[in-house]
């Protein structure tokens, strides 16, 4: 394609993987031209940027049996059906973020019905309109930048790990391998006053975006992924062997990757003050402590069992262990429950040592 004056160009690829593990794939994504009602699984090679825009998005679904591949069908559906529908005079943060409180009420309404009940989805899109990218979240399905060299996770973590990284309670080695990594604090469809994580970039030339579920943030490394972009040929062999490298260290989740890359004329070129920090303006964040209490249950009927679910539980079922490919939210603040636990332990300690020196005085 001829590139003329001021265009914006997109290259994106996405595929989706069961694992190794699961017999059913409960993850979605979305590439779709907004402008032209199109949407592709497909390499995009050169796709000029229109007016309205294109949406990046991938979804975890949750919920037991197919209640979580509806979920996340429904999140990246409803969310590409509102934002390709003509809202006059709405500014696009403030579009987006309807677009997601919409999602999460269709599947909310949804969740209400029969064997349906308690599904959920997480939720990450990247809506790329003229120089910049509007991020959306909710969850713990991830959106990472490559830009000149660098990697960088644009999006947060609303998840129980990450407040005990926050509230300095762990480091985030410790909580890569915690088995509480999966309970998340907010998904779609588990409550009405969902609070969207609100992000928007200014793009530079060659800026390459990485969505992805936690079956795959999970099996690979920030860097893993940067090099696999950089050392690939295209997006469909970077997106195949990065899925393949997940299957390998033991793919118990389902696995989904969108790899996407702006270029064209309209697109200023990085230069050496254009780091991410500097382009990147957080616009609404989530109260993770906040979130961690959990909202009265839209219907007091039990949840069907899972090997998936969001747990409305209190403060000591939250701390249980939880299955690795699963995902749970917990109820009030799993920090303090720990903080009291190391404190009892260096007590007990305390009180040995104290013992032994008395002894070895007598």
């Amino acid at each position: 394609m001829t590139q003329s004056n001021g265009e914006i160009l997109l290259s994106a690829f996405g595929l989706t993987d069961v694992g190794s593990v699961r017999t059913n794939n409960e993850d979605a994504f979305l590439i779709a031209d907004l402008e032209r009602d199109e949407q592709s699984d497909r390499p995009w090679h050169d796709a000029a940027v229109s007016k309205r825009g294109i949406l990046l998005a991938v979804s975890d679904g949750m919920g037991g049996a197919a209640a979580g591949e509806i979920a996340s069908a429904m999140t990246v559906g409803s969310l590409r059906q509102w934002l390709g529908e003509d809202h006059q005079g709405v500014g696009t943060q403030v579009l987006i973020k309807e677009a997601v409180e919409e999602a999460n009420r269709s599947v909310l309404d949804a969740a209400q019905d029969g064997e349906k009940q308690g599904m959920g989805a997480t939720l990450t899109a990247v809506l790329v309109r003229g120089t910049m990218a509007h991020i959306a979240e909710v969850g713990d399905s991830r959106a990472y930048l490559i830009r000149a060299g660098r990697i960088r996770q644009v999006t947060r973590d609303q998840s129980y790990v990450q407040l005990l990284v926050e509230q300095g309670v762990v480091t985030r080695e410790q909580a890569e391998r915690s088995p509480h990594r999966n309970v998340i604090l907010q998904a779609m469809g588990q409550r009405g006053d969902i609070v969207v994580a609100l992000g928007r970039l200014e793009l530079r030339s060659e800026d390459t975006f990485v969505l992805c579920s936690d079956g795959l943030s999970g099996k690979l490394s920030e860097t893993e992924m940067r090099d696999i972009v950089n050392s690939s040929t295209d997006f469909p062999e970077a997106a195949t062997r990065m899925v393949a490298i997940a299957n390998e260290r033991g793919g118990e989740d389902n696995i989904t990757v969108v790899i996407a890359r702006v270029s064209g004329a309209g697109v200023p070129a990085a230069e050496s003050a254009d780091g991410i920090t500097r382009t990147l303006q957080n616009l609404q964040e989530v109260d993770l402590l906040e979130r961690s209490s959990p909202p009265p249950p839209p219907n007091p009927a039990p949840t069907p069992a899972s090997d998936r679910s969001i747990e409305q539980a209190t403060m000591p079922a939250a701390v249980s262990p939880v299955e690795p490919d699963s995902k749970a939210r917990t109820g009030l603040p799993a920090w303090i429950w720990m903080a009291i636990t190391l404190l009892i332990l260096l007590a007990v300690l305390a009180a040995v040592m104290i013992w032994f020196g008395f002894a070895s005085m007598l």
